[in-house]
C-alpha cells in the first residue's frame, strides 16, 4: 500500500506531467487572449455604431440609434437585404434539390472513379474561392451573366453543391438499406422510396446542410464580388463598398452596417449549430470512410 502511494505521488511530479500542464495552460492562455481580442473588437464596433461623438475618450459622449437609420437609407439596406435573401434561398434550394440525390448516388453506388469524383467535390471547398472565381467571372461576362441575379446564384452554387454532397453522404450511409428493400417489396417505386422513406429519415441532415449552406452563402464575398453588379450586391459585398468606395461617409453608419451583417450571420450560425456540430460531421465521416 505504501509503495503504491509513493509511486502515485512520484508520478505527479514527473517532468512529463509538468510539461503537459504547462502546455495546457499555454493553450488556454492563447485561446483566452484571442477570444478577448475578438470580443473587444466587436464591442468597439458596436459602441461606435451607437456613439454620437467619440474622440480620444474611453467612452462616447452619448449614444443614439440614428446611425442605423442613416445606414439603412444611405446604403439602401432594404434592397441589399432583399437581394441577399433571394440569393441565399435560391442557392440553398438548388443545392439541396441537386445535392441530396447526388449524395444518395455516392453513398449507395460503387463505380469506377468514385474517389476521384469525391476529390473533385473537395476542390471548391479546399482552394481559395478567388483562385477559380476570376476565370469563372470571365466566363460569366462572356455569357452576359455577370451582374445578374442568375450569375450570382450560379457562382455561389459552385461551392455550396459539393458541400451538401459531402455533408449528406454520411447521413445516407447510416440508413439501413433493408428499409428501402422492404418498401420496394410492397410495390414502391424509386421515387416513392426516396420521397416517403428516405426524405423523412434524412430531414435532420437536410436541415443541417441547408443551414450551413445558408451561413456560408451569406458570408461568401469573393465569388459574389467578382460576378455581382450594382443591383445584385449581397450584404457582405455592400459592406465592402461602403468601406472602400469613393466618398466621405460617417464611420458610425459603416459600423452600424457591420453590426447588422454580424447579427444576421451570427443568428443563422447559432441556429445551424443548434442542429449540427462540426464534431458530429467528422465522427460520421470516420465511421463511414468508404463514402469519403
Amino acid at each position: 500500500m505504501n509503495t503504491q502511494m509513493l509511486s502515485t505521488r512520484s508520478s505527479r511530479h514527473l517532468p512529463g506531467n509538468w510539461g503537459a500542464r504547462m502546455w495546457n495552460a499555454g493553450v488556454v492562455g492563447v485561446m483566452t487572449f484571442f477570444l478577448l481580442n475578438v470580443g473587444l473588437i466587436v464591442a468597439s464596433v458596436a459602441t461606435s455604431s451607437l456613439a454620437r461623438r467619440w474622440f480620444n475618450t474611453w467612452l462616447p459622449d452619448g449614444y443614439t440609434f440614428s446611425w442605423y437609420l442613416a445606414a439603412w437609407k444611405e446604403f439602401q439596406l432594404g434592397s441589399v437585404l432583399l437581394v441577399t435573401v433571394e440569393v441565399v434561398l435560391a442557392v440553398v434550394l438548388l443545392a439541396v434539390l441537386i445535392g441530396v440525390p447526388a449524395a444518395y448516388a455516392m453513398a449507395r453506388r460503387e463505380f469506377r472513379g468514385k474517389r476521384v469524383l469525391m476529390g473533385l467535390f473537395l476542390l471548391p471547398l479546399m482552394i481559395p474561392p478567388i483562385t477559380y472565381g476570376i476565370p469563372l467571372a470571365t466566363v460569366m461576362y462572356q455569357l452576359n451573366l455577370a451582374g445578374t441575379l442568375t450569375g450570382v446564384i450560379i457562382a455561389n452554387l459552385l461551392p455550396a453543391l459539393p458541400f451538401v454532397i459531402l455533408v449528406m453522404t454520411p447521413f445516407i450511409e447510416q440508413i439501413d438499406t433493408n428499409l428501402e428493400s422492404a418498401a420496394r417489396v410492397f410495390g414502391a417505386r424509386n421515387a416513392q422510396v426516396f420521397r416517403h422513406v428516405l426524405v423523412p429519415l434524412l430531414m435532420p441532415g437536410i436541415l443541417a446542410a441547408s443551414l450551413l449552406v445558408l451561413v456560408r452563402t451569406i458570408s461568401m464575398f469573393e465569388l459574389t464580388f467578382l460576378t455581382g453588379g450594382p443591383g445584385t450586391q449581397t450584404l457582405v459585398v455592400a459592406l465592402y463598398y461602403a468601406v472602400f468606395a469613393a466618398g466621405v461617409r460617417a464611420p458610425q453608419s459603416i459600423d452600424a452596417m457591420a453590426i447588422v451583417y454580424m447579427a444576421v450571420t451570427l443568428t443563422w450560425l447559432l441556429i445551424a449549430m443548434r442542429f449540427v456540430s462540426p464534431t458530429q460531421l467528422v465522427s460520421r465521416v470516420r465511421e463511414h470512410p468508404q463514402g469519403a
